[in-house]
């Protein structure tokens, strides 16, 4: 178990809950955002969780599916490509967060998340640095989230097979970029970020 969470438990702060997104930086796609209260961060079936961009996505999916047996609350927000369009993705990432944290079935006493606090939440929150690799609870959030939005651009890929989504998942490559120029973006790709802008002038 990490120290943070040592320190709350042991001043008798409990439930804590983690938060993190997956999908802020790719130009196509939807936000998700994860709030996750573990039973036990110190659980040794949790070992190997850590943030999930440092696990292959094999092992994301084996820990998705302990994380979601050994969790006490889980709470998947997806924040549309329109509303990221119309709120901006930071204004849309700090709602979808506190609607995932409103939409645990335990309120926890304590909110952890990686990067931004979250503003305008009643329960009192924190920002770690770098909070999904140094408190379980958020590394366990980044797993669900990015295997949650990992899978729906698979789903996306078999719409729309000409852009490539289930290997690059929506994030400005190279080959991402040859198709938006061959094709032109579909209605699943960000008109907020410029290199979509660019292409729609």
């Amino acid at each position: 178990m990490k120290a943070i969470e040592e320190l709350l438990l042991a001043s008798g702060i409990s439930p804590i809950a983690g938060v993190d997104e997956a999908g802020r930086g790719p130009c196509a796609g939807p936000l998700v955002i994860a709030a996750v209260i573990l039973h036990d961060p110190a659980a040794p079936e949790l070992a190997a969780v850590r943030d999930s961009k440092e696990i292959s996505e094999k092992k994301r999916e084996e820990l998705f599916d302990v994380i979601m047996k050994l969790a006490t609350s889980v709470c998947v927000i997806r924040v549309s490509v329109q509303e990221i369009d119309e709120r901006g993705v930071h204004a849309a990432n700090l709602d979808g967060m506190r609607r995932a944290v409103k939409g645990l079935t335990i309120e926890p006493a304590y909110v952890l998340t990686d990067g931004y606090p979250i503003q305008g939440l009643a329960i009192p929150n924190v920002a770690v640095w770098k909070g999904d690799q140094v408190v379980t609870a958020i590394s366990a959030a980044s797993i669900i989230a990015k295997v949650t939005r990992d899978r729906e651009m698979i789903e996306l890929d078999k719409k729309y097979p000409q852009y490539g989504f289930a290997g690059h998942k929506g994030y400005i490559t190279a080959a991402h970029t040859a198709a938006l120029a061959e094709h032109g973006p579909c209605v699943e790709h960000r008109r907020s970020f410029s290199n979509i802008a660019a292409l729609l002038e």
